[in-house]
């Protein structure tokens, strides 16, 4: 993945429009490991014959493993270690296949005081075309440490 090494961004120093782009070329071997670690044999994904027979003509990639490339992002840079995800949507909109290269961007889009959250656009997309998106709410680190409380309360 082509990005800036991680940095925390913690929540005071989020701004709306912030945003991060990583480049991720699909390997076989991402695909079969995706495969391995979800559970997801289905063959559209590992069987070249299988594949060609499908209207894609080709292997594709997990639907989740391009949207695994969004928590990459929100994990290691934007905002980066220490994010919680809270939720995500997604809306699938085309294939990935084996050698494309995934542009996956993310855009600061809302910060929520209550609970030190923000809200992202996600996208990822292949040869300029959107293959995925949807928006992520991730708590944020802060720098601002929360009162402890005695133990009296």
């Amino acid at each position: 993945m082509a990005a800036a090494p991680f940095k925390t961004h913690y929540f005071e120093d989020l701004a709306v429009g912030m945003s991060e782009t990583i480049l991720k070329t699909v390997m076989n071997e991402d695909v079969i490991g995706f495969a391995t670690l979800s559970g997801d044999h289905n063959p559209i994904h590992l069987s070249e014959h299988f594949a060609r027979k499908t209207r894609f003509g080709e292997r594709i990639a997990h639907g989740l493993y391009t949207a695994s490339l969004i928590s990459a992002v929100l994990g290691m840079y934007l905002p980066g270690p220490g994010a919680v995800y809270l939720n995500q949507t997604l809306n699938f909109k085309g294939p990935v296949k084996i050698g494309d290269v995934v542009r996956v961007h993310v855009e600061v889009v809302e910060l929520i005081e209550q609970g030190r959250r923000c809200r992202l656009y996600c996208e990822a997309s292949v040869d300029d075309k959107v293959v995925l998106d949807g928006e992520a709410i991730v708590m944020v680190p802060s720098k601002v440490k929360k009162p402890q409380k005695d133990a009296r309360g």
